[in-house]
């Protein structure tokens, strides 16, 4: 019997990581097991529900259904990685303007996962916003707040 364990890099959060991992370690349970940045979370496990949001190389995805040895060699970033120092991510300080979440469960995955849908650059109204983040459930219904979130977050796109 060898070693169980594939050799990865990762730049997590902008810093680069080597890694050993079975290969069946999901990303989200690499990020939340062995690097501690908790803030994306385990909702179903089956890509459903989008709580575990974050994005690979700029575009957004359930790290739930990646397995971490898909993905080497690539930059990942998680709601831990969006703020600059003290200075939050406009989505983050739009949903506390907003008041866009009530339990915060589903909140790093849906600003997350609308970090990801603003650089996409397709959504132009509040029903493609809707439909665009339909990937990511909030049990508490705050929907209509995520919604004025994103929407607040990219007007400065939509104005310029």
């Amino acid at each position: 019997m060898g070693d169980d364990t594939c050799a990865i890099t990762l730049k997590v959060n902008g810093s680069t990581l080597r890694l050993q991992v079975a290969p069946w370690t999901t990303l989200l349970d690499l990020l939340r097991e062995r690097l501690g940045l908790t803030g994306s979370k385990k909702g179903c496990d089956h890509g459903q529900c989008g709580a575990c949001t974050v994005l690979v190389d700029g575009v957004r995805i359930n790290s739930c259904l990646s397995l971490a040895v898909m993905r080497d060699g690539a930059s990942v970033t998680t709601i831990e990685g969006l703020a600059e120092g003290d200075a939050l991510h406009p989505l983050q300080q739009a949903f506390i303007e907003n008041d866009a979440f009530q339990c915060g469960y589903c909140t790093p995955g849906q600003i997350c996962s609308a970090v990801g849908l603003l650089a996409e650059g397709h959504a132009r109204s509040d029903d493609q916003i809707r439909e665009l983040m339909s990937g990511n459930l909030c049990r508490c219904g705050a929907y209509p707040n995520i919604v004025a979130a994103i929407g607040q977050a990219m007007r400065p796109r939509r104005d310029a």
